[in-house]
């Protein structure tokens, strides 16, 4: 049987969007190490409720690294200290016994605390919605072998189309940029011949809208290749500039 564990956290606690912030601690008792981190936090919840208080307020769906709203700050690393691991799929037995964990929501100005460890994770969704989609009219699914496509490129768009989405490349990037999250839509597409026709418009108005929602530049750090769950190359940021630079000038 494994031993139970005792965990110390201190959480951001905030209210609303509007209202001041604040470290929590708390001790969590008994906790399984095969325990997954969002199970320890649902823990953590449940005696809070019983003590009559309100519990942490966090996102989660899948529990599966797959949809990506579990992101948060964990010891000052987005997703923790696992590589190419969300939120989700970090388990307790990489902490010891006594362990005090910081626990913090993303921290970017495009991405405001809606409350405790919930952003409002929308620009993302405007992004997309500004051109991250094929818009023709496909009819029936054509056969898989219809349209030749090199499978280096194929590879190359399956390993950018892995962004979940998550944010964690905002969060850990000292500018907030969200160039890996738009380097990897816009790239998916413009490898595969399906998203060719729209490429100068979908990039052009993709890079608008990331600039709009208030993220910054990127400066090359890569601290969003070292963080994503997904471990996207920052090779997908050198795509969409090539991509940007050939609309802008009107280049094939």
């Amino acid at each position: 049987m494994s031993k139970l564990m005792t965990i110390h956290l201190k959480v951001w606690r905030q209210a609303s969007a509007t209202a001041e912030g604040r470290f929590a601690d708390y001790t969590v008792p008994n906790v399984n190490p095969h325990m997954s981190f969002l199970e320890m936090l649902d823990v953590l919840n449940e005696n809070l409720t019983l003590s009559g208080e309100d519990p942490v307020e966090f996102d989660h769906d899948c529990r599966e690294g797959i949809c990506g709203s579990c992101g948060i700050m964990i010891n000052g690393q987005a997703h923790g200290p696992n590589a190419r691991t969300a939120t989700c799929q970090l388990h307790m037995r990489d902490y010891s016994d006594g362990d005090t964990i910081v626990i913090e929501p993303w921290r970017a100005k495009a991405f405001p605390v809606i409350r405790d460890l919930v952003v409002d994770r929308a620009p993302f969704d405007r992004i997309m919605s500004a051109g991250g989609y094929v818009s023709v009219n496909s009819g029936a699914a054509p056969d898989a072998n219809a349209i030749p496509v090199p499978k280096n490129s194929v590879d190359e768009a399956f390993d950018y189309a892995a962004c979940i989405g998550c944010g964690a490349c905002v969060a850990a990037c000292p500018n907030s940029s969200a160039s890996l999250f738009t380097g990897a839509k816009v790239s998916h597409l413009a490898l595969l011949p399906q998203g060719s026709p729209e490429r100068k418009e979908r990039v052009t108005a993709m890079v608008t809208q990331m600039a709009e929602e208030g993220f910054g530049d990127c400066s090359n750090h890569a601290e969003c290749e070292a963080v994503c769950p997904k471990g996207i190359s920052i090779t997908a940021i050198a795509l969409m500039r090539r991509e940007y630079v050939k609309a802008a000038f009107g280049r094939q």
